[in-house]
């Protein structure tokens, strides 16, 4: 059972004081018998308090707000969490009693939030695929295991090369994203099986493995398997996840999921940076904690009068990229 310490650091900056900072936080690692957390230590500029409570798919999630003038907002956050192994399906219930199970519960909640197809006018020409090589004739276990080597094996791990603008269609066209764009398109072929699949935002804790994610908040899918249960599959990283992602929260897709998101009044000019280190138990660090902070770690400005001065989109653009990597 890894024992991993995380250190995840949200510094937002301004060139003039802005106040009435609102805030809502998803920092919270889920607990239950796969996942311990061990403690937490939040500390936010300013000591606001800080108001828990559980979001509609059961997320611990934080609120706060800083009303005195400020030129620097920085939330960080440690943690200690104890991950354990999974034990994978069986996959022993017949083929086609899978897949009936999963027409009887599609309108039944929670599966139904999470059957419930994105906008995507390529749906047609996705589900030709889907229908090709995977739905019914191999198991539910098998067809999620194949589609998730799809994304991996068909789209290039590339960033930058898209943004909070782009849809599903066009990352469809492009064949390349980051990690939450992997995620959203598996999430679409899946549920075009009526396999339920949900987005989960959390961290990627690699060790001897080089896996993609590390060094921001990663991004994978958990499909619904009959007769078993939720499972994590990781379509940037082309794997099951088993004891080396920590998961945060889960929701329909990344708007469900946002680390941190939040607003204030003041200057419209503000840069944010993201970092995020994993200690492991026998000592080996990813990154150096004290360099969390450092031009490696995810940095934006977005500044008034240049290319873009729709106030919505800069904002969203800041929330993407804390999931960059």
């Amino acid at each position: 059972m890894p024992r991993f310490i995380i250190h995840h650091v949200t510094k937002y900056t301004y060139p003039e004081p802005v106040r009435d900072s609102a805030n809502q936080i998803m920092l919270y690692p889920i607990k239950d018998e796969l996942q311990e957390v061990q403690n937490q230590r939040l500390t936010i500029t300013g000591e606001p308090p800080v108001e828990i409570f559980k979001d509609y798919y059961g997320n611990e999630s934080g609120s706060f707000m800083n009303i005195t003038p400020h030129k620097e907002l920085r939330i960080d956050s440690t943690i200690a969490v104890i991950t354990k192994p999974r034990i994978f399906p069986a996959d022993t219930v017949p083929i086609e009693e899978q897949w009936s199970h999963l027409l009887q519960i599609k309108n039944i909640v929670p599966f139904i939030d999470f059957v419930k197809q994105e906008n995507f006018l390529a749906l047609p020409e996705v589900k030709k695929i889907a229908d090709a090589g995977f739905y019914q004739s191999v198991s539910v276990f098998v067809a999620v295991q194949q589609l998730n080597k799809y994304v991996y094996a068909n789209f290039s791990y590339i960033k930058g090369i898209t943004s909070v603008e782009t849809t599903l269609d066009e990352v469809w066209k492009l064949k390349a994203g980051v990690c939450q764009d992997f995620a959203h398109m598996l999430l679409v072929m899946l549920r075009l099986l009526n396999v339920p699949a949900r987005y989960v935002s959390g961290y990627v804790c690699p060790h001897d493995n080089n896996l993609r994610g590390e060094g921001a908040t990663h991004a994978w899918v958990e499909a619904y398997i009959p007769f078993y249960g939720w499972i994590g599959m990781d379509p940037t990283n082309n794997c099951i996840v088993n004891d080396l992602h920590v998961r945060l929260a889960i929701g329909r897709n990344f708007s469900d999921c946002s680390p941190v998101k939040g607003t204030y009044k003041g200057t419209a000019k503000q840069s944010l940076e993201v970092g995020v280190s994993v200690s492991h138990e026998d000592g080996v660090i990813s990154r150096e904690v004290a360099a969390v902070l450092t031009p490696q770690a995810i940095k934006v400005s977005l500044t008034e009068g240049g290319g873009d001065d729709n106030s919505y989109r800069r904002y969203m653009q800041m929330i993407q990229q804390q999931q960059q990597q």
